[in-house]
């Protein structure tokens, strides 16, 4: 959007800031001090203190870049905070009810929102360049800021007892960006929390992944589970996957500030069809090529192909329909040790007792890698009864 020297003069400088972040896509723009002190580095430090990262040792490697935006870059005094609307058009919790096909998170359905959100950022922090001048720096969450505190700062919203930002505006369903910059801009009035005695999103929870309101343990989360876990996710949590295999919104979806949110997002970050609600017997059968085909431009392309089937095969274990075992069979044999054990798992929840003993003697004889082997002795407790 172009401006004129009257309009510049007219306006404030934040006012002219937040026009152009709308007209170039942002559902919302917010200012915060990039200097003022904050409590979100200790909250962090006792999450990695805890463990609670998991394996995702980056949050504990950055965890000093993390503590503020200053540490980041010394020079910044303020913080430009945008949002991008993502919210569902139907229940994203609706597709658990059907067990044959695969629920993928609501963010993921669509484009990477990295590609998206980043050429707007740049657009913008080309334009307040061009307009006021001074060094800036541009954030989407892959570089270690903690965008969630700093959004309510700016007052965007909270971060609510599920960790997630809430705003009055979008409810759970908001992207985040930012550019940190030297100018010294009027912040706004930072969010004040406001989930008062409500807990649904702690009680829908599958696997109690907050040990407390405001807190999250990530080695229990499903979207940790089923994204960031490299390896078998453990037995324990398996069953409560569901037919989830990628990502988890129930403590999104249930937030009850969800009802004032502004309905739908924008064309493009439409949810693509074939990615609504997938045959899981469909996406075992993906190979490398196909998965990368069918995931282009996703987020999901990022987990890589044996991940991703694992999570499918557990989803089809826990289907309770017989007749997938079909399309669990081929994986038995497939190059991945990771999703030969997953299928062996799901091989002990769909089949009998005596048809799974005979599989298993059949495979086990074969079988050379002892994570397999494992699985295969542990799915022998789990097999259906006659």
């Amino acid at each position: 959007m172009t401006t004129s020297t009257s309009e510049l003069k007219a306006k404030t400088r934040e006012e002219l800031i937040r026009e152009e972040a709308l007209s170039l896509g942002f559902s919302v723009c917010g200012f915060a001090d990039a200097r003022a002190p904050w409590p979100a580095a200790g909250r962090l430090a006792q999450f990695v203190e805890a463990g609670r990262q998991g394996e995702m040792a980056w949050m504990a490697e950055t965890l000093e870049r993390r503590g503020h935006p200053a540490a980041m870059w010394a020079d910044a005094r303020s913080a430009i905070v945008l949002g991008v609307n993502y919210g569902p058009e139907t229940d994203p919790m609706a597709g658990l009810a059907h067990r044959e096909r695969g629920v993928i998170s609501a963010y993921a359905q669509g484009d990477d929102y990295h590609d998206l959100i980043k050429p707007r950022l740049k657009a913008l922090a080309r334009w307040l360049q061009a307009s006021f001048g001074g060094e800036l720096k541009v954030f989407v969450d892959t570089a270690p800021l903690m965008e969630k505190p700093l959004a309510e700062r700016a007052g965007l919203g909270w971060q609510g007892k599920h960790t997630n930002l809430v705003s009055r505006q979008f409810g759970s369903w908001l992207f985040l960006g930012s550019i940190l910059t030297v100018l010294d801009l009027t912040p706004d009035e930072a969010a004040t929390e406001s989930c008062g005695s409500c807990h649904a999103c702690l009680d829908v929870c599958p696997t109690s992944a907050f040990p407390a309101p405001f807190q999250l343990d990530a080695r229990r989360c499903i979207s940790y589970l089923t994204i960031e876990l490299k390896g078998p996710i453990p037995a324990e949590f398996r069953p409560a996957l569901g037919n989830r295999i990628y990502g988890c919104d129930d403590c999104l979806a249930v937030c009850p500030w969800n009802k004032f949110a502004q309905a739908g997002r924008e064309a493009r970050l439409a949810a693509r069809e074939a990615l609504k609600a997938p045959a899981l017997e469909d996406l075992a059968g993906l190979d490398d090529a196909a998965f990368r085909a069918l995931f282009a431009k996703s987020p999901v392309k990022r987990i890589g192909r044996d991940r991703f089937v694992r999570n499918v095969l557990y989803a089809l274990g826990n289907s309770g329909d017989p007749a997938l075992m079909a399309a669990v069979e081929p994986r038995l044999g497939d190059p991945s040790p990771l999703v030969r054990g997953a299928a062996a798992w799901a091989a002990g929840r769909l089949l009998a007792a005596a048809a799974f003993g005979r599989l298993r003697e059949a495979r086990l004889a074969a079988e050379t890698d002892e994570a397999v082997r494992a699985e295969w002795t542990s799915a022998a407790g789990s097999a259906a009864q006659p």
